[in-house]
């Protein structure tokens, strides 16, 4: 994938979960398919409200529709969270190393680093 497909996708997988209604969207689905209906009474927010979350999910890719019969059921999707999660992990070897070292130098009682 080029690195500004992979940056604009990454912009938007991470402005959509940047919002805790949308977060608490995802936490449901988690659990299983659900219909707008349905997650509208989770959020306590309006139709319109929550159908909006849903389409800024959608266009992050983390949340696909699927017909049944007369409904319409929201669906987690895996993968942009995957992508999320391994580019936050790249910076995890750094913040433990910091963590340690932090540790360290408090377990030490000086105040050098």
């Amino acid at each position: 994938m080029p690195k500004q497909l992979d940056d604009e996708t990454l912009d938007r997988i991470f402005a959509a979960l940047s919002d805790r209604t949308r977060r608490r969207i995802l936490l449901r689905l988690r659990s299983g398919p659900a219909t707008v209906t349905e997650l509208t009474a989770l959020a306590g927010l309006s139709q319109p409200a929550v159908s909006k979350h849903l389409k800024v999910l959608g266009d992050a890719g983390l949340v696909r529709s699927e017909r049944d019969a007369q409904r319409i059921h929201r669906i987690i999707e895996l993968a942009p969270l995957i992508r999320a999660a391994v580019f936050v992990s790249q910076f995890e070897q750094e913040v433990d190393a910091r963590l340690d070292r932090l540790e360290a130098h408090l377990s030490s009682g000086t105040d050098k680093e």
